[in-house]
């Protein structure tokens, strides 16, 4: 499948998806959008909740290179969703804080071995054995014994063994891209694109910086090239990459400028996962009800008694850390890029209704961007223990979200 044009990413992904998003006949309706603006589990959550980015890194870093190169790689392996309820019953976390726990583990793993795990031979070389033994997962299942009664083997199987080998194929194969290209690691390849993002701007185009930098990442790096033709229809979502050039604006948006550079990142497209979609289905704004081959996943979205809890007040926090979160309807790769494409269209439109709104008391929603919305739907999922039981679609064997 061809890429986007130069210079063309972001409207590609914008047009992409709001023509697969029609193709498939699913509605976002205006009443809809404004009903969820001007609800109080709103406008009342928004400004905090939207601020739970989840990129703080309480670890020592010797220098601003060495957390961009952790950051990249923490990006590289934002996926894991479709594994979220087996990663919780063995962990007791998701799928993003696993990632985390995993980059933090190579991160003070490399500072006192001898090997880098973050370099570009130690994620190529990087063994399944030794990212099951960080990621702290049981990758063997139990079976009878073939002749002996009473008797279990172990045997390597099961979810976790089918994520450890995404994760060890994802790093592998960068680490094995990096130093063909000469490059000590991915923060470095990050940083250089970065500083010809710079070069690019001109005054015709102002965000030709992010333009380089989204290219450059989607272009080199399999584990980055979140795209598709689905029934005939081109779908580009990028979500790793725009979260990386995102997080990157959060994390040094306010250092130093002398020490590379950072895009302004607040009109990029959302990075969409299954919790964005999922949860926007929830919540009435996206309307599967029309489309043949979706309408039935969410049975119960949209209904009165599911829109309750945008008029009632839930504990707000983690939820019960005790409770197990269920797996929802299980998508194939096609599905999942059409809801997914959904989710983009209809934070573009949230956010185009928001900025039009007439609202004296809620101001604010003029100034509501795209990444804070993002930010706002993927924390609000945990933030309310109603929220939290609600199912989240599910796709293995993808290392795009």
């Amino acid at each position: 499948m061809a890429f986007p044009p130069s210079g063309e990413y972001l409207q590609s992904i914008r047009t992409s998806s709001r023509a697969l998003r029609e193709a498939a006949n699913i509605l976002i309706e205006e009443h809809a959008i404004k009903r969820l603006l001007l609800s109080p589990a709103f406008t009342s959550s928004f400004k905090r909740v939207s601020a739970h980015h989840g990129l703080a890194m309480p670890l020592n870093f010797p220098s601003p290179g060495a957390e961009l190169n952790l950051l990249s790689i923490l990006s590289l392996l934002n996926f894991g969703s479709g594994y979220r309820a087996p990663l919780h019953a063995e962990t007791g976390r998701g799928a993003w804080d696993c990632m985390r726990a995993f980059a933090f583990s190579l991160y003070i793993t490399s500072s006192v071995d001898e090997d880098d795990l973050l370099s570009a031979r130690g994620i190529q070389n990087i063994s399944e054995a030794r990212v099951a033994e960080l990621m702290r997962v049981n990758v063997h299942t139990e079976k009878p014994h073939e002749t002996l009664q009473h008797v279990t083997i172990g045997e390597l199987g099961g979810p976790m063994y089918d994520l450890v080998k995404l994760v060890c194929g994802v790093l592998n194969e960068t680490g094995g891209i990096l130093v063909n290209m000469g490059y000590p690691d991915l923060g470095m390849f990050v940083l250089e694109a970065l500083k010809e993002g710079k070069k690019a701007i001109s005054d015709g185009n102002n965000h030709a910086d992010v333009e380089v930098v989204l290219e450059r990442l989607v272009r080199a790096f399999p584990a980055f090239q979140d795209m598709a033709v689905v029934e005939g229809q081109k779908i580009f979502c990028f979500k790793k990459a725009l979260f990386l050039i995102h997080a990157v604006s959060v994390r040094f948006g306010s250092a130093d400028p002398a020490l590379f550079p950072v895009p302004s990142t607040s009109h990029l497209p959302v990075f969409s996962d299954n919790v964005l979609p999922s949860l926007l289905i929830h919540l009435g704004v996206i309307d599967i009800s029309g489309s043949p081959n979706l309408s039935t996943l969410f049975p119960h979205a949209g209904a009165p008694e599911q829109l309750a809890p945008l008029l009632a007040t839930a504990t707000v926090g983690t939820g019960d850390a005790k409770t197990l979160p269920k797996d929802g309807p299980v998508l194939s790769t096609n599905q999942a890029y059409i809801l997914r494409a959904a989710a983009v269209d209809a934070c573009e439109l949230i956010t185009e209704i928001a900025h039009k709104l007439d609202e004296p008391s809620l101001d604010w929603l003029r100034e509501i961007q795209l990444p804070s919305l993002d930010m706002w739907i993927w924390a609000v999922a945990k933030d309310r223990s109603d929220y939290r039981q609600l199912e989240r679609f599910v796709l293995r064997e993808t290392v795009f979200f």
